[in-house]
């Protein structure tokens, strides 16, 4: 729903009167107070002690109506508006508290209003329902002179420049601008690059950083042969044509896009259609769709023409950038909920595109970027105009597929076929059959009473019309049947908003007219179309060559994800309290080339890898730590540890079981939109279906709360908010998962078959392919006999002592009879303490795999196995 102002009585209707600078509001219009004096000694106390035990803020808001806020009357519970300013018969409070239905009649509880009463409520709404004003800050909308300096001042907001590349001292050794703009400001520091990186090393460093995975055998072979000027450049060309690229680098924007596959916190809803999106972005980024168009489909893909249905979809599907956040469900309150959504959309779409933390000022005037709260609402406007399409709703409480709303889901193009008439004939008189069933014996004192197994006796009415339902749905729903997305469409009603006093999403202050940022300029910036939510335009306002932080923030993105950290460090945050860029003129300079290479991350990528600064390599001298410690003018090239991703790929390639192909869908995709624990049976079997996965680490299902295994303990990125660098860690759980794991040890296992495989081979041979499997590199001579010598004595050790067998305890099947365990009719007294864990053993089948599995374990838990220098 939207609140607008047509639901608000002209007392707290404040208009701003232009798109000024200022955007200073008009002054409010005073209400009577003579009218407010009779509501507050008459009508508030009938509200407050007649209605407030069961429709308020701090009690419940039962039929979704709250009578201690002007607001909430206006807009009404779940049969509508409450009251009708100046109509007390159109009003529903007066309706329901003059019931003839004594049943009916409210309050249910306690005593019903006098005939006395109930004149002073129609004489208080016929009269226009006064309420005291509320105080609107003289402040809101003025400029700040401390703004207006910032605007000029901060580096990040002003236009792009085109600086001149620097002249070198050592001209021979730059390869690219990009090598210049680095070495003049090493040269002003008295410092040289280290050497070049060797071939096998830099092999390894490029293949992780497009792909992430390892270089094959025979890809470091070739390599190694081919002495020619082109060599590198041909194997990054391989890389960038890969379909790996796609998958690694759309991991990255997976992060930035906090994806995941269930609505998170307070009760956890899936979003079995999440995957979708995150294949468009796979694919978008193999396609090499210009960044431009990529965050124009995003952000309104809904709104861009499309030339076919299969282009439409794509576009549908692109929305669900905007509608895969975080939600809290369990609000009870929809007003809330809705700018709840708003902020957290706000937040995403801001942070990820231009850097910045606009999301600080929707309570206030941020505390030190020159974002006000009218700025704020002017973008969430946009977003009030639009339907978050996630395909759920806001309940207190609630079971099943309460939370869930197959129209609030965006349809795809075309139809599927139509169900079997007769048997959706059926199953709906079976399910209004059985709703009737449960309707009658809900709550009630029959319906309460404990049944033999131990369950209430109306349980089993509950479960009966839930399934059919289920079953009903799986028919007519078309969500159901897979031919729908989350994703954002226009809302119904088009508007602009109110600003939201102290951020309270029911005080509502002046309306803001939609738009964007005052932040900065962008010249030509187009106008919000008044017929449509505004995301267009915002859409290409943000994509705007003119518009300073985007060109930049993608950039910076890039080049942090090759060189380990960004030109600007905070790359998640460009404002003032973000970091400075190391090199502004470099950035600026990648900035205008990636917008005159037509927004292509793919070209930016290639130009960056095969520049000398890349390929440094990795070593360091004394001085160069005490000059530059953190490595900030790039004169080595910073080693780093594999993300939890690349470790797990790293090790199914290096045993031999990686399934290179792209799984059809998640296995989220078969979970109902109902409420799951996060360590219940539904998430139970989407962590054993993810154990046993040998595919991508990308398309691991990534329900909030239920991290797969095999990525929990290498800092997995947060699904929450945008993420455009991950925590890396070192901690004593890393290396119990490696010694450890199920995963593991399965592949260790996989790892030594995959050694031992051949007859003719000699443990030194065996020894090297090891190596090179898990390194990429052979072992020296010393390796050789150590691994031969550690292989040998554990081999002895074993037969000597070979483990006992370990025999996992069964559950025992219920008697009949016994008390089943089944969730609780109240969703909040669900057990929390989970399932049984019994941890799978996993033996070699001889002494001899034994030692060579203790062996390829090893090398998983070396350093430098998971380091890439």
């Amino acid at each position: 729903m939207r609140f607008g102002p047509k639901h608000l009585a002209p007392l707290v209707i404040l208009t701003f009167a232009g798109f000024a600078t200022s955007r200073e509001p008009a002054p409010p219009a005073a209400p009577d107070p003579a009218k407010v004096e009779f509501f507050e000694k008459k009508v508030r106390p009938i509200l407050t002690g007649h209605c407030n035990q069961c429709h308020s803020a701090d009690t419940k808001p039962a039929g979704g109506l709250r009578v201690d806020d002007r607001n909430g009357l206006l807009t009404g519970g779940n049969t509508g508006a409450a009251v009708v300013p100046g109509d007390p018969a159109k009003s529903l409070l007066i309706t329901r508290v003059t019931q003839k239905n004594e049943k009916r009649r409210m309050p249910i509880e306690g005593k019903h209003l006098t005939e006395e009463q109930v004149a002073t409520l129609t004489k208080w709404i016929k009269d226009g329902a006064a309420w005291p004003a509320l105080r609107v800050p003289t402040s809101l909308g003025k400029a700040k002179p401390e703004y207006e300096k910032l605007k000029k001042e901060h580096w990040a907001w002003q236009p792009l420049t085109k600086p001149t590349t620097p002249a070198v001292n050592d001209a021979a050794w730059a390869r690219d601008d990009v090598d210049r703009f680095l070495l003049a400001k090493l040269e002003a520091k008295g410092l040289k690059p280290v050497g070049d990186a060797d071939k096998l090393t830099l092999l390894r460093r490029v293949t992780f950083d497009l792909t992430g995975l390892p270089p094959t055998q025979a890809e470091i072979e070739a390599f190694l042969k081919d002495n020619s000027p082109k060599a590198f450049e041909k194997v990054v060309d391989r890389l960038l044509a890969s379909s790996a690229f796609g998958e690694r680098w759309g991991r990255h924007w997976l992060d930035v896009a906090r994806y995941g596959e269930s609505t998170g916190p307070s009760r956890n809803i899936p979003y079995p259609h999440a995957w979708k999106y995150r294949d468009y972005v796979i694919d978008a980024v193999n396609a090499d769709v210009p960044f431009d168009r990529f965050i124009k489909e995003q952000i309104a893909g809904d709104l861009l023409p499309a030339a076919n249905n299969d282009e439409r979809d794509r576009q549908l599907t692109a929305t669900g950038l905007l509608a895969l956040g975080v939600k809290d469900v369990n609000q009870r309150f929809k007003v809330r909920f809705v700018m709840d959504n708003v902020d957290e959309q706000i937040d995403a779409v801001t942070r990820s595109v231009i850097g910045l933390t606009v999301s600080c000022a929707r309570c206030h005037d941020h505390k030190f970027d020159p974002i006000s709260q009218v700025d704020y609402y002017a973008l969430a406007g946009i977003f009030t105009s639009t339907d978050n399409a996630a395909g759920v709703r806001n309940q207190m409480g609630g079971a099943g597929l309460a939370y869930y709303v197959p129209a609030n889901l965006v349809k795809l193009s075309g139809e599927l076929p139509p169900a079997d008439p007769e048997k959706v004939k059926k199953l709906t008189a079976q399910v209004a059959e059985a709703k009737k069933a449960w309707d009658g014996i809900r709550g009630t004192p029959e319906g309460l009473k404990i049944a033999a197994n131990g369950q209430p006796t109306q349980r089993p009415f509950r479960l009966k019309y839930e399934g059919l339902q289920a079953e009903l749905n799986s028919l007519t729903d078309p969500a159901a049947r897979g031919h729908a997305v989350h994703g954002a469409r226009d809302a119904q009603v088009i508007a602009d908003t109110e600003v939201r006093l102290r951020g309270e999403a029911e005080k509502l202050g002046p309306t803001v007219p939609r738009g964007f940022l005052s932040t900065f300029e962008v010249p030509g910036a187009p106008k919000v179309n008044p017929k449509q939510s505004g995301r267009l335009e915002l859409a290409q306002w943000l994509t705007s060559p003119k518009n300073p932080l985007t060109p930049r923030v993608a950039v910076n993105r890039v080049w942090q994800h090759l060189f380990g950290s960004g030109i600007v460090n905070t790359v998640d945050n460009f404002g003032v309290t973000g970091d400075t860029p190391t090199h502004p003129e470099l950035l600026d300079h990648l900035a205008n080339r990636f917008i005159a290479d037509d927004w292509s991350v793919k070209k930016l990528v290639r130009q960056l890898v095969l520049t000398r600064a890349y390929q440094l390599g990795s070593e360091a001298t004394e001085a160069h730590r005490t000059t530059d410690p953190a490595n900030r003018l790039v004169w080595r090239h910073a080693p780093r540890r594999l993300s939890a991703e690349e470790v797990r790929d790293a090790t199914l390639a290096a045993a031999g079981t990686l399934d290179a192909k792209r799984p059809e869908g998640s296995s989220a995709k078969a979970l109902r939109m109902v409420e799951m624990r996060d360590n219940g049976p539904e998430a139970k079997t989407i962590n054993e279906q993810a154990d046993a996965a040998r595919y991508r680490s990308v398309y691991l299902p990534l329900l909030r709360g239920v991290t797969p295994h095999a990525l929990e303990a290498f800092d997995p990125v947060d699904q929450t908010l945008v993420s455009g660098t991950r925590d890396t860690t070192t901690v004593p759980g890393q290396s119990l998962f490696l010694l450890n794991s199920t995963f593991v040890r399965k592949q260790a296992i996989s790892f030594a078959e995959r050694v031992l495989k051949s007859k003719d081979a000699t443990d030194d041979d065996r020894v090297k392919a090891a190596y090179q499997l898990a390194l990429g590199r052979n072992p020296t001579d010393k390796e050789i006999d150590r691994a031969k010598a550690f292989v040998g004595e554990y081999e002895s050790v074993y037969r000597a002592n070979p483990p006992k067998a370990v025999v996992s305890p069964k559950k025992p099947k219920p008697t009949e009879g016994s008390k089943q365990e089944e969730p609780p009719l109240d969703p909040d007294q669900i057990d929390q303490t989970g399932e049984v864990v019994t941890e799978e053993s996993v033996q070699p089948k001889d002494a001899k795999t034994a030692a060579w599995m203790a062996l390829t374990q090893a090398l998983f838990a070396s350093a430098e196995f998971r380091y890439v220098r």
